[in-house]
């Protein structure tokens, strides 16, 4: 609960990963703490073990002395032992709280960006995106923070205490490991191109394989099973091969560390045993230095395996952030009225235009819809019929002219007000991978057995379902893949009037049925009908007959308007069509015969 009140709106935020950081200021300061604790520990125990050496090598330090010592080393070093534990658990503990918060408002945003956006993403891109960088962020902040902050102070102090020790040997060590990390740095750069390269790549095999699997119908019809496994080869083939290049020069750093430190270990013996033997330096004093550089040596090696990950995250950040940082283009304005009441499901558009990347689809569209009416809506393929009812839900906005409902702009409506109103039913339904049950009540906050079976009856695909091993607990497999394309349409439906609502949207609902059966849902949808507002979008004059209006929409444009008989009687598109299908039905008529 404390999670989710920190969320919100990412438009209202500055999109930077320190915002998730800054609800756990208390967690990041408790690492710090254990840190300083347990380094300066760590750094304390060689100058313990100095004592005790030059102490036994010059016979100056008695038994009860020795004891202290020893119990000195022993107790500090349990302790360190104990801060070190809490000092992996707190900032790991942390991670997996921002990695939920961050999961949550991604996918949070991504629901309310609108169809424009996701006509220029991939899904297997977006789930690469909300898996796999959000895991690497994860891990960049939890094994990041951790050793990040534990090697910072182990080399600035464990420096400043080599220096406090011994200047001579410090020096030796600053004028070995500064070349080193510069070179280590330009190391960096160029992992920091191939993680992304990486990353991408990963994207482009996973939303192969997701296209694969959605469309293995398509694959196996045309038995291109081999070729796509070849396509499959030569992308994983680039996969392994770029993961090869980016662990090269990862494993490259390891090495490279391993044998500065291994140099400076040679050198400090030579410089600090010419010094014990004129006798500028004792024994125990070399010793607690070469015990700093030991302690150094893993915050060392770990530099490059830390900064790694660091790269990694900030590379997976740099993806994440790009959804964060698209604004939907459909969302509430500074007009919007929250408390707006309970509007009537009466349509209106008024000189309304439609533009899409520089081309025109609905031009000069008035109408209006009294609430309680049936409005047809026929055209060729393509004339726009998709395009004027998706503006009523506002899932696109006019370039020019306005909808209303209710006499209320719906620019100015609460989203989730205006389409709570709406009960949409798709040509090409989307169906979840859940049982029947679960579809039909998509749309229905507390769904129940009666509701349900009111639905699917009125969609004519009770008989269906009872025929089903499962019934309604059936699952319909990715996309309803386990249903016909008739069910599918019909289940669409059932989803769309289970929510009884004010406008009810059918688009080329029934083109997948056969003509007995879309007489009989026609039939069960009349009531249902009569009592909202419906938008019904058909090819068939056997539907569109229903209607109480119809349109014809060409070019963009109503070209016609009228009642059915009415529009039989006028030379057109509408009159022609009705020939044409009842000719249609006379041919099939005449086969049956023969």
């Amino acid at each position: 609960m404390g999670v989710r009140k920190r969320r919100r709106t990412i438009a209202q935020q500055e999109t930077s990963l320190s915002r998730y950081l800054a609800p756990y200021r208390m967690e990041i300061v408790a690492t710090v703490a254990c840190v300083l604790v347990a380094v300066g520990i760590n750094l304390y125990l060689p100058f313990t073990m100095r004592q005790i050496i030059d102490g036994l090598t010059e016979k100056t330090l008695d038994r009860p002395e020795l004891i202290h010592l020893l119990a000195v080393y022993l107790v500090l070093g349990t302790v360190a032992v104990l801060f070190s534990r809490f000092l992996r658990k707190i900032p790991l503990k942390l991670s997996h709280k921002v990695e939920y918060q961050l999961r949550g408002d991604v996918f949070d945003h991504l629901t309310k960006l609108d169809q424009e956006y996701y006509r220029g993403e991939r899904t297997g891109d977006l789930m690469t995106r909300m898996s796999s960088d959000i895991n690497i962020i994860r891990d960049s902040i939890g094994q990041g923070l951790l050793q990040g902050i534990r090697t910072i102070a182990v080399l600035i102090f464990a420096s400043i205490v080599m220096v406090l020790t011994n200047r001579s040997l410090a020096l030796l060590v600053f004028s070995l490991y500064l070349p080193m990390v510069a070179i280590f740095f330009l190391i960096l750069r160029v992992m920091r191109k191939q993680q992304k390269d990486l990353q991408e790549h990963v994207s482009e095999v996973s939303n192969f394989c997701q296209e694969s699997f959605a469309g293995i119908r398509c694959i196996k019809g045309f038995a291109l099973e081999r070729r796509r496994n070849t396509q499959f080869e030569d992308l994983n083939s680039g996969l392994v091969k770029k993961n090869m290049m980016l662990q090269l020069s990862r494993q490259s750093l390891w090495p490279f560390m391993a044998f500065w430190f291994s140099l400076g270990m040679i050198l400090i013996l030579i410089l600090g045993g010419r010094k014990i033997i004129s006798g500028e330096l004792t024994l125990g004093t070399l010793t607690q230095f070469i015990q700093y550089l030991l302690y150094m040596q893993w915050p060392l090696l770990a530099l490059s395996w830390t900064m790694s990950m660091m790269q990694r995250g900030k590379v997976s950040w740099i993806r994440v952030k790009e959804i964060l940082d698209q604004e939907p283009r459909i969302k509430a304005n500074g007009e919007t009225d929250p408390d707006m009441g309970k509007l009537e499901s009466s349509i209106c558009f008024q000189g309304l235009d439609l533009e899409i990347a520089g081309r025109k689809f609905l031009e000069d569209i008035n109408l209006e819809i009294p609430a309680g009416t049936t409005l047809g809506i026929t055209g060729p393929t393509g004339s726009g019929k998709t395009l004027l009812v998706s503006l009523v839900a506002r899932l696109m906005d006019p370039t020019r002219g306005t909808v209303s409902v209710g006499g209320q702009d719906i620019r100015t409506t609460s989203l989730a007000k205006l389409r709570g109103m709406i009960g949409f039913a798709a040509q090409e339904p989307v169906l979840f991978s859940r049982t029947l049950e679960h579809n039909i009540g998509f749309g229905v906050v507390k769904p129940d057995k009666t509701l349900i079976g009111w639905a699917a009856e009125v969609a004519h695909l009770r008989g269906d379902v009872e025929g089903f091993p499962d019934q309604y607990q059936t699952l319909l497999g990715e996309r309803g893949v386990t249903l016909s394309g008739g069910q599918r349409q019909r289940t669409s439906i059932s989803r769309a009037i289970a929510r009884r609502p004010d406008i009810l949207i059918l688009d080329d609902v029934l083109s997948a049925v056969d003509t007995q059966t879309e007489a009989a849902i026609m039939q069960k949808l009349q009531p249902v009908m009569h009592e909202r507002t419906t938008l019904f979008v058909s090819h068939r004059v056997s539907t569109l007959r229903y209607a109480d209006e119809i349109i014809v929409i060409e070019e963009g444009r109503i070209t016609q308007h009228g009642t059915h008989d009415e529009l039989i009687r006028q030379p057109g598109y509408y009159s022609e069509l009705n020939t044409m299908q009842q000719l249609e039905k006379r041919l099939e008529a005449d086969g049956i015969a023969h």
